[in-house]
């Protein structure tokens, strides 16, 4: 099953952050146009046939998104937004409208009257105010956490100082630990470090998939670690720092975990050593983490939520914190997340997904000059309502961007 978190175009794997997949295919490999019919209503079409044929598509799009992956794209959006209300053209590009949100889409059609592209991006809660989106962030169920910065101060704030599981938003702390190292002139960002076999682990990512050997500088590495969310450049600089550094950054999360002891931890074959780590003390928890275990197939952790215990655990408030200290790192303006780049001077983010866990993370500059960070967690024992979030999420950012239009007087 494809995740809507693929909409960010860079989250992660089975369980430390699965950035967003078929969906992401969608958004990064196509594009549409129209034959006899027009765009709006091919787009109709696509949201109200209980089939979706192959034959309404070019091979070119075939090739990187099936007829039936598709569809259940939209059956989850479906699930996700309440019921497909229509389509409204908007310029060059569409928004399909639901009972609970937005989609903003775009259409490309070949010159046979074929889907060649389609883009789905982040969907959008309809146009609410901050204080009736806060109410729906807390109405989900499970555990939320959300907070909104504005030049250093909340302005909104909700549960932010509980420490929650964040996936793969974990990796803000790393890179902060790096810069740090940067800064003290123990490390620079041309520093060459060579790919280990011991240190690979599973996607996201494509460094696991490298010999052993090849040499990456730490910039690389970072942008990596960011941007595609690849979790074996992620272990490689927490090997290089020391967890001690880490530790430092947060006390909370000891031992801290590389994302490949969070994937042994969490097989389900390794029940037995799981259930003594959880019931070890600290330095007991050291030991067992060095025990031998090999890595297990993606596909075994594909099977839903986890042990939710093996985590790394971080505040909304925490993770601004972390943030505002690396934005300015070429890394982090890589991947905006959700946020659209026309409505801000600029955007930093980092987030993470895994069954029952999401965050999002941005820091951005408004027109007006003004900072702001949004950080928004979700945590629950069972499959998270991901577009639901991701529309609630992108709703605040885009009320946001309307009240820090006006660009300050010069």
């Amino acid at each position: 099953m494809f995740s809507l978190i693929s909409l960010l175009g860079g989250i992660a794997p089975p369980c430390l952050a699965r950035p967003l997949s078929g969906l992401a295919q969608a958004q990064t490999q196509t594009q549409p146009t129209t034959g006899r019919l027009t765009p709006q209503q091919v787009l109709e079409l696509l949201f109200t046939s209980p089939i979706i044929p192959a034959n309404w598509f070019a091979t070119s799009f075939l090739a990187q998104v099936s007829a039936p992956q598709l569809q259940d794209i939209i059956a989850d959006l479906k699930k996700q937004l309440g019921p497909y209300q229509g389509v409204q053209a908007q310029g060059d590009r569409y928004i399909i409208l639901f009972a609970k949100g937005l989609v903003p889409t775009q259409l490309v059609m070949s010159q046979k009257g074929l889907i060649a592209g389609l883009i789905f991006q982040a969907p959008q809660a309809r146009l609410q105010t901050p204080m009736d989106l806060t109410a729906s962030f807390k109405a989900l169920p499970g555990k939320v956490s959300l907070l909104v910065l504005e030049d250093g101060a909340p302005q909104i704030a909700l549960n932010a100082t509980e420490p929650l599981g964040v996936g793969s938003a974990f990796k803000l702390a790393v890179l902060a630990a790096l810069k740090s190292e940067v800064v003290a002139q123990k490390q620079t960002w041309e520093t060459i470090l060579t790919l280990k076999s011991e240190w690979s682990s599973l996607p996201s990512g494509v460094l696991q998939s490298w010999p052993a050997g090849s040499v990456l500088t730490l910039s690389s590495l970072a942008a990596l670690m960011i941007s595609q969310s690849d979790n074996t450049a992620t272990d490689h600089l927490i090997y290089l720092l020391g967890k001690p550094a880490l530790e430092a950054i947060s006390p909370r999360n000891q031992p801290f975990l590389t994302t490949r002891e969070a994937f042994i931890l969490k097989n389900p074959d390794n029940q037995d050593l799981r259930a003594r780590y959880l019931a070890a003390d600290l330095e007991t928890r050291r030991r067992l983490l060095t025990e031998v275990a090999p890595l297990p197939e993606v596909s075994v952790l594909e099977g839903g939520l986890i042990s939710p215990e093996i985590e790394w655990f971080f505040t909304t408030e925490e993770l601004c914190s972390l943030i505002a200290q690396v934005a300015d790192l070429p890394a982090m303006r890589i991947n905006p997340g959700v946020a659209n780049l026309q409505d801000w001077n600029q955007v930093a983010f980092k987030g993470g997904s895994e069954p029952g866990v999401l965050n999002l993370t941005s820091w951005l500059v408004a027109k007006n000059g003004k900072q702001y960070c949004v950080s928004a967690t979700w945590n629950q024992n069972q499959p998270l309502a991901e577009a639901e979030f991701l529309a609630l999420y992108n709703g605040l950012l885009k009320q946001l961007s309307r009240t820090t239009s006006s660009v300050p007087p010069p």
